[in-house]
């Protein structure tokens, strides 16, 4: 599908979708245990391919109007009967990577090309060092994957810089296993909010798990931090048997830009779901307002205020907050100044390699764009975007950013593989248009 936007000019009040990465962790954690409700889940062509590794692990899992109801394995994993497709979803393939190595037997992993160019080798590796069986079939260290078990626990160490879904499948795993795993990181950890994530996930559904060694910089409880541990024997429970997943700010941020570019002069943009949680993502609204974003957050109501606002190119260092990255790199287009994009290069290992995605495609559009291995530039100031056809690369991230980029382009832009959003934003051009923007699909 291909999506046209026209300069257009937005007003309106936008809900936040549910968080992809909370939506995952939960669906899993409610497979884990011997059932519970997940409320408010993202349901996406992502979560949905964890909901297929949950069933196929002898879980089942139904969906109402505004919740699922999981009938957990509680924490013992039968051997499913066919592969497991995990789609385009590399934190299904991760997450339930190390759920496999807890059966009894084989388990096989697969999922779309994309999907299967991405780096599983560490994860692998440390499968093994725990006594499991874990193989790339290809020898490759990339899916398709050969996971046997079941591993009962160890220490085990990993690269912290690759991916820290690694972290967060293992301390999933871990709390079922009989002796705990201790993870020792040969490298500084890269997304340690995520691990975050993992960790508020685990504490709500009742399961202990600890960073070691860490300084808990700027409130991130895993930065800095030179392994993690979690104790065996443990069961998820959580409270009053459900779970509310909060909004996504990895969406808020394509919702932040449309505001800060594209809003009406006179009327504005109200985001409401942005509640305050571990993701590191929020990042985007300190962002936003140094950019000079005219932007009011209400924490305790979970609603951001945005205004159309005049922009300065700043620096920014996404080894934190990867995802952020395309949205950066759009606001910095249309900037006055330069955007500097550093400590980027894990950035290059998602669904697709987004740094060079972003310098391709913004270069079309009209930025004057510099793509370094670790870093990304650009010149907002000499910068003049006018619309013409792009790729989304098959990747719902740069599909969205483009699309915003499209909001303040001279004339329109032709979005290619639009469809992606439904990786984590199903209605993203639904909610575009329904603020006024000039959005054709065909």
């Amino acid at each position: 599908m291909d999506a046209t936007i026209t300069r257009s000019s937005i007003h309106g009040v936008a809900q936040a979708p549910p968080s992809k990465s909370y939506t995952h962790r939960a669906i899993l954690a409610a497979g884990y245990a011997d059932g519970a409700i997940v409320r408010d889940p993202l349901l996406s062509a992502d979560t949905r391919a964890t909901i297929r590794a949950v069933e196929a692990f002898g879980g089942d899992v139904s969906e109402e109007d505004d919740h699922l109801v999981v009938d957990g394995f509680f924490g013992r994993p039968r051997v499913p009967a066919d592969v497991i497709d995990c789609a385009n979803s590399g934190t299904t393939m991760r997450l339930v990577s190390a759920t496999a190595a807890l059966a009894d037997g084989i388990t096989v992993l697969t999922g779309d090309r994309s999907l299967r160019s991405r780096p599983q080798g560490p994860l692998l590796e440390a499968i093994e060092g725990l006594g499991g069986r874990a193989e790339s079939t290809r020898d490759n260290g990339q899916a398709p994957l050969v996971i046997g078990g079941p591993i009962q626990g160890g220490e085990v160490s990993i690269p912290g810089d690759v991916s820290s879904q690694y972290v967060s499948a293992l301390l999933m795993a871990g709390a079922v296993t009989d002796e705990g795993i201790e993870i020792e990181l040969e490298t500084e950890l890269k997304s340690a909010p995520y691990v975050d994530v993992t960790l508020e996930l685990l504490e709500a559904f009742g399961v202990g798990a600890e960073p070691l060694g860490t300084d808990g910089e700027d409130g991130i409880r895993s930065a800095g931090a030179a392994g993690f541990t979690v104790a065996g024997g443990q069961s998820y429970e959580p409270g009053d048997g459900e779970y509310y997943v909060p909004g996504d700010f990895s969406s808020i941020s394509y919702l932040l830009a449309t505001g800060v570019l594209a809003a009406d002069e006179d009327e504005g943009l109200t985001i409401r779901g942005a509640y305050p949680s571990a993701q590191g993502d929020a990042a985007i609204v300190d962002v936003v307002e140094r950019m000079g974003g005219r932007v009011e957050w209400d924490r305790e109501n979970g609603r951001i205020e945005v205004e159309r606002s005049d922009l300065s190119g700043v620096e920014v260092d996404v080894g934190d907050t990867p995802d952020l990255l395309p949205t950066i790199a759009t606001l910095g287009a249309a900037a006055d100044g330069e955007t500097r994009i550093t400590n980027c290069e894990h950035v290059r290992y998602k669904e697709t390699d987004r740094v060079s995605a972003m310098a391709k495609e913004l270069d079309a559009l009209g930025a004057v764009v510099e793509e370094y291995a670790d870093e990304l530039v650009v010149d907002g100031a000499a910068s003049q975007l006018s619309g013409t056809a792009v790729s989304g690369h098959d990747d719902h991230r740069i599909v969205m950013a483009l699309a915003v980029a499209g909001l303040v382009a001279e004339g329109a832009t032709t979005v290619r593989g639009a469809e992606h959003v439904d990786v984590s934003f199903p209605d993203f051009f639904e909610v575009l248009y329904d603020l006024g923007a000039d959005v054709v699909r065909e």
